[in-house]
């Protein structure tokens, strides 16, 4: 890792190699990515920092990956809530605290904005990825993840 900050903040100028980064990490798991709608996505949340914010994580000041943090609200927990949208750090560059380093940051704008819990999602069979956020303390909580997309 570089001695410079390893995440900083993105902004719209960074679209295009967010887009790229997101590629690479839904090519991971085979899953399709449109990425003229991704692009308007990025720039949306970019647009709207009530709803989260993005960043990029970087190795020797280059893009080595990136998250997404966004914002709701939980009856359950009495608030903001937040999510963990993505994480990906290119395989070059994992086992070096860059991913850490993402959580840490996305840990502190939490506390920032006064989020009372923040939620992740993670396939059964990366367990890599798992260990790392058992590591910094999230814990599954014997529910399961269900989805209806809207049109």
């Amino acid at each position: 890792m570089s001695a410079a900050a390893p995440v900083r903040r993105a902004t719209p100028a960074d679209v295009p190699v967010l887009v790229e980064l997101m590629a690479e990490f839904y090519a991971e798991s085979a899953m399709p990515l449109d990425r003229a709608a991704v692009g308007g996505v990025f720039r949306g949340l970019l647009a709207d920092p009530a709803r989260g914010a993005v960043w990029l994580v970087l190795a020797d000041g280059a893009p080595a990956g990136y998250v997404v943090l966004t914002v709701g609200f939980s009856m359950e927990y009495g608030g903001l809530d937040a999510f963990v949208d993505d994480l990906f750090v290119r395989p070059a560059h994992r086992r070096r605290g860059l991913g850490r380093a993402a959580l840490d940051t996305l840990v502190a704008e939490c506390r920032r904005r006064g989020v009372q819990a923040l939620h992740l999602e993670v396939a059964r069979d990366n367990q890599s990825a798992k260990a790392l956020y058992e590591g910094f303390g999230f814990r599954g909580n014997d529910r399961q993840l269900l989805t209806l997309r809207l049109p």
